[in-house]
């Protein structure tokens, strides 16, 4: 008997979604498909944003549809062009409704399947024709998307040049045209400013803040007039770009022999260095990493690394306050303690020196390491294992949304050659690998997980440390929302251990993410739902709140260059009594350097035309509506959270708003 069905195809909405090329459609059932028929409606089927009606007849009933078939052909004597299907959906005679999920472009003249949107684990195919057509998924996958390996260094995916990437995984045509605009525009005027190309020292600190001066905000205002002073220094530890390098100390380095008597002006008549150890008020951040490492050389100068200590203080006010500073590893005469008690410019410059560190780190190791490559291992690994009607690729991939694209322009305007780190770095690109081979040695599942992370440093009792509490609240909201999800598809731990997929996926993230290195303690694979579940809201947590709120404070703490200096000119002070303010000035990165460096940190902090933030998901890639009722008490979550904040910020001198949801992107999209 015939059938009629009634399909409906979604175009989608952006510039250019749109095609002019002939789109047939063939319904495959389990009992029988239909002939390949024509979509074809009055005027153009297929605009940017349009939702097609069609009617398509077989010659009888298909049963429960498994895929939909679009064949994309020529249509008269138009030329080719791309089409973004969002989605097709389809109504058999009297029975439901079936979705099949697109969401990407058709390039070229072909053909494609979409399976039916309901999430399936591999052990829950009863239908051999979704089971190789999930298997050819995979196979087309690993075929398209390479691992190149980088000895010592997470593995990355084998592009060459941004024009080579796959088009579902490039930059919006609005998120390129807005960053190419943005980038313009900051060159431009520091052009006609004259400052771009002029490799000239700092005349004066304040020359320095009329870089971008339309573009201050207010935390780059505050910073300004409060880079020099000690408990600012110790604020940005906590609350800063880099947030995650400060630790209690409960017993001094046997290479900082810093004494009782060094910090006594520090600490006070009725205290000492041991008893403030004891009571778990010292503080420490140690830049160990950077030792010995090579410099760049800018414009025909050497430039200079240091890997210093820092001992703080916590106040009985809970200031935490810089009380002793050795900018070596190597203690002796050459390599003195600085103290508050010394000069000013001794002091400063030992600050500047720390600031200098922590940038880099900040940079190489907290930033693009932990959260870009980590992502991109995460990304691949997905395409290689996980077919896109797996439970966890659904769950997990709005939250790469532009990931790739992002890390490419790193790796090809950043992080090469001639790029802007061997521009305006005291680490040169011909480094960068062994500096991530170095921070990868370090990298562990504890410092993933969050709350983990603030224990194993010590850190989870001090008071204002703004990121660290709303880290806290955004991991447990994650965490809530991916326990619901995990439970709708997994019953027991069992159902964990029996999916292939899912175990293989996990191993492929550990060898080619953390070279197999079990120190790392990062899992090979998942025996529970409570481990599962940890290591998704690890990944989501990483894409989202860790990644905005390491990468969208840096305008607003380096805009102040002094206070991030990207290289140092001159070698560390060997005595004290030796700085002054002109030598500090010829120590920090001259103005071409410091320019270039703004406009990167510009560029990466700012807010997209089509950023989508967390908890929402223009792409509905769950079908199901229970699915659908965890994403709705996710969102409720997150506004309390964000109404928390905003009523929390209403008391502070510096606005702590990096974690407040709708800031926060959903992926790592810059």
């Amino acid at each position: 008997m015939m059938a009629t069905y009634k399909v409906t195809v979604a175009t989608g909405s952006f510039l250019l979604a749109g095609t002019m090329d002939s789109i047939s459609v063939t319904l495959v059932g389990e009992w029988g498909q239909s002939p390949k028929q024509p979509l074809n409606n009055f005027g153009l089927d297929f605009n940017s944003g349009s939702v097609g009606l069609y009617q398509v007849k077989a010659e009888q009933d298909l049963g429960r549809i498994l895929l939909v078939r679009l064949h994309k052909e020529p249509f008269l004597i138009f030329p080719q062009d791309s089409w973004y299907c969002n989605e097709v959906t389809v109504e058999p005679p009297g029975g439901k409704s079936y979705r099949f999920q697109c969401y990407r472009w058709i390039e070229g003249y072909t053909t494609v399947e979409l399976r039916e949107g309901t999430a399936t684990l591999i052990y829950e195919e009863d239908q051999p024709l979704l089971l190789q057509h999930r298997e050819a998924e995979l196979k087309n996958n690993r075929a398209s998307f390479r691992w190149k390996a980088y000895p010592g260094a997470p593995w990355k995916l084998d592009v060459n040049t941004l024009d080579d990437l796959n088009s579902d995984y490039k930059f919006s045509l609005i998120k390129m045209s807005s960053v190419g605009l943005t980038r313009e525009a900051a060159t431009l005027e520091l052009k006609l400013k004259g400052l771009l190309n002029l490799q000239e020292s700092w005349k004066t600190f304040e020359d320095i803040e009329k870089v971008f001066w339309k573009k201050k905000t207010e935390v780059s205002e505050y910073v300004s007039h409060h880079w020099k002073e000690d408990s600012f220094f110790g604020y940005q530890l906590l609350n800063g770009a880099n947030p995650l390098q400060i630790q209690k100390c409960t017993t001094l380095p046997i290479n900082f022999p810093v004494t009782d008597d060094m910090v006594k002006p520090s600490l006070g008549n009725h205290t000492s260095l041991h008893i403030e150890l004891q009571n778990g008020n010292i503080f420490f951040v140690d830049y160990k990493v950077l030792e010995g490492f090579p410099a760049n050389v800018l414009q025909g100068h050497q430039q200079h690394i240091a890997a210093p200590m820092c001992l703080l203080y916590r106040t009985p006010a809970d200031e935490i306050l810089p009380i002793a500073i050795q900018i070596s590893q190597t203690p002796g005469p050459q390599s003195p303690i600085f103290l508050p008690s010394d000069t000013e410019w001794d002091w400063i410059l030992a600050k500047i020196w720390v600031r200098n560190a922590d940038f880099l780190v900040q940079q190489g190791h907290t930033h693009y390491l932990s959260t870009h490559l980590l992502i991109e291992v995460v990304l691949v690994s997905t395409l290689h294992q996980l077919p896109s009607c797996h439970p966890v690729y659904k769950l997990l991939f709005p939250h790469f949304h532009s990931t790739l694209y992002s890390n490419m322009i790193a790796e090809t305007k950043l992080v090469q050659p001639g790029g802007t780190f061997d521009q305006c770095s005291s680490i040169a690109s011909d480094h960068f690998r062994e500096f991530m081979q170095k921070g990868l040695e370090l990298l562990t599942y504890t410092l993933l997980c969050a709350p983990d992370n603030f224990v194993s440093r010590g850190v989870d009792k001090l008071p204002k440390y703004y990121f660290r509490d709303d880290s806290l609240k955004m991991w447990a909201a994650i965490e809530s929302f991916v326990c619901s999800i995990v439970d709708c598809y997994y019953p027991s731990d069992s159902s964990v251990q029996k999916d292939s997929e899912l175990q293989a996926w996990a191993d492929e993230i550990f060898t080619r993410g953390f070279l197999s290195r079990e120190s790392s303690g990062v899992p090979s694979a998942f025996k529970t739902l409570a481990e599962l579940s940890k290591y998704l809201t690890m990944i989501i947590y990483t894409c989202s709140a860790k990644h905005a709120s390491i990468n969208n404070p840096q305008f607003d703490f380096f805009y102040c260059m002094p206070n991030a200096p990207s290289t140092m000119r001159n070698p560390p002070p060997k005595t004290k009594g030796t700085a002054t303010c002109e030598n500090i000035l010829k120590t920090l990165p001259e103005v071409s350097s410091t320019c270039r460096m703004m406009v990167l940190v510009w560029l990466q902090t700012r807010t997209s035309p089509d950023m989508v933030p967390l908890g929402n998901y223009p792409n509905q890639l769950f079908t199901e509506e229970k699915a659908a009722q965890c994403i709705k008490a996710f969102q409720k979550k997150l506004s309390e959270i964000s109404a928390e904040i905003q009523k929390r910020n209403q008391d502070l001198p510096v606005k702590y708003y990096y974690q407040d949801p709708p800031l926060v992107e959903n992926s790592i999209a810059m």
